[in-house]
């Protein structure tokens, strides 16, 4: 018969790991209607010159300083109820490593150096918070979701922030959208088509584009200048890869360093039927009316901030050398150009879990945990460097995806949402090593940690009795 104290656990742990639609954190839902309006920019002559215009009107606000001082500190307060962690805090000021539960029950979790949600991520979220303050009572939306995290955009939800929705057509619906009201840009940007669009409409826009994301924008601006094709190192349906191709004038987006390799090839060695096989290959990744013949003369390197700075790295590397190759190292100043516009905190977070796989301790980890959202590219490449090395890894959007049962809802590194039972050993200690995306709120990586400990005493407490 199990004792007392085993009955309250096992009832803890599973009146706290409530499946969704028990009051746990829902996802917000981007709903694909079958019809939506497809946007184009207005031509203009210099989109550079176009962005900014559009920025500089009183409607378009982009910093703190368009809100007053009460809005603010109301954000500042909701930001420390939802966002922060004393048990991340405590670990980063101690030795960044805890130990909760006793014997078999307990859980040593590992926190990498640097982790979680970076500044340009919160700056997007107080901008966006501080719209709800200011604009109470007038109809808002948001483009997109805020980031890749869903606690974060339901909490923008129940703000009474409505989602424009995206449809099956691969447009969205602006239709939803009227003068007067308030629509947010986010972290990831917009294209320029948006904003005309929004302008023509008469909304208020609030700005929330990440620094690093308007930095590739610089970058862009002066390859254009110079009358280059941007080669854009992402995912061709990410949002902001998206925003930066709508300001390039040619580009051609490549993924990994494969497709860069097939492009680099191409350009050495041309072919009528390689020209075909490429323009198919890349139908959804490049300008309209792209010829490789044409508009790979020239070219300059950006990229999706999220992405690996070492594939980011190896691709300008690989173009560089294949420019160098066709036209000469006398050319290369007019024909190649390259800057690095991978984010400080996305590197930081990539160094960081490098660095842990790196420790001979990592030897004592039973596996990494990474917290954050499953549409997140950064986060996605923290599952892929442990991965890479043979080294057990999950990853977790929030923490109902560990459930009572000893389930674990994960997503592998294909994208794949998998579900895996007997995720815990019951009948020893573990050690968790843990980082979680830049867009990850502290207070969510906590609450996870908190699931699993109870979790984790629950199945000791059982084993004890059986």
């Amino acid at each position: 018969m199990m004792r007392w104290w085993a009955a309250i656990i096992t009832a803890a742990v599973a009146a706290a790991l409530r499946p969704v639609g028990s009051g746990v954190r829902q996802t917000v839902t981007l709903r694909a209607a079958s019809e939506g309006t497809k946007l184009e920019a207005k031509p203009v002559a210099n989109k550079k010159q176009e962005r900014r215009r559009l920025m500089q009107s009183d409607e378009f606000l982009r910093s703190a300083s368009a809100f007053t001082e009460a809005e603010r500190q109301a954000v500042e307060k909701k930001m420390l109820g939802e966002m922060k962690s004393s048990l991340l805090d405590s670990m980063r000021s101690d030795s960044y490593e805890v130990t909760k539960g006793e014997g078999a029950g307990a859980v040593t979790f590992r926190l990498a150096k640097e982790y979680g949600m970076c500044w340009g991520a919160e700056r997007s979220i107080e901008l966006a918070l501080a719209a709800t303050e200011k604009f109470d009572g007038r109809q808002m939306h948001i483009t997109n979701e805020l980031l890749h995290n869903p606690g974060v955009n339901q909490m923008l939800e129940d703000s009474g922030i409505n989602f424009i929705e995206k449809t099956d057509d691969g447009g969205k619906r602006f239709d939803q959208v009227q003068a007067g009201d308030v629509v947010i840009l986010p972290a990831f940007g917009a294209t320029l088509a948006e904003m005309q669009y929004l302008e023509d409409v008469g909304v208020t826009t609030v700005d929330t584009t990440c620094p690093w994301v308007s930095k590739v924008w610089n970058v862009v601006d002066r390859q254009v200048s110079k009358d280059m094709t941007t080669i854009i190192h992402g995912k061709y349906a990410h949002e902001e890869a998206i925003a930066t191709a709508s300001f390039c004038k040619d580009y051609l987006m490549v993924k990994d360093l494969d497709e860069a390799e097939y492009v680099c090839d191409y350009i050495l060695a041309p072919s009528a039927a390689k020209k075909d096989d490429l323009l198919k290959k890349f139908a959804k990744a490049m300008s309209p009316g792209f010829d490789p013949d044409v508009h790979l003369k020239k070219i300059g390197i950006a990229n999706q901030t999220t992405m690996y700075k070492r594939e980011t790295a190896a691709i300008g590397k690989l173009f560089e050398v294949t420019m160098m190759k066709k036209y000469g190292p006398e050319e290369m100043t007019d024909r190649y150009a390259a800057f690095d516009t991978i984010c400080d905190a996305t590197q930081e977070r990539q160094d960081a879990i490098t660095d842990m796989i790196e420790d001979p301790a990592v030897k004592e980890l039973d596996f990494i945990l990474v917290v954050g959202g499953f549409d997140s590219s950064n986060t996605a490449h923290l599952v892929e460097i442990p991965h890479d090395k043979g080294i057990p890894v999950f990853h977790i959007n929030e923490a109902s995806c560990i459930g009572a049962d000893n389930s674990l809802t994960h997503r592998t590194l294909d994208g794949t949402i998998v579900s895996q039972d007997n995720w815990l050993p019951a009948d020893r200690p573990i050690k968790i090593g843990v980082t979680s995306g830049a867009s990850t709120p502290d207070a969510y990586v906590e609450e996870a940690l908190e699931r699993l400990v109870l979790l984790k005493s629950a199945l000791a407490a059982n084993l004890e009795e059986a």
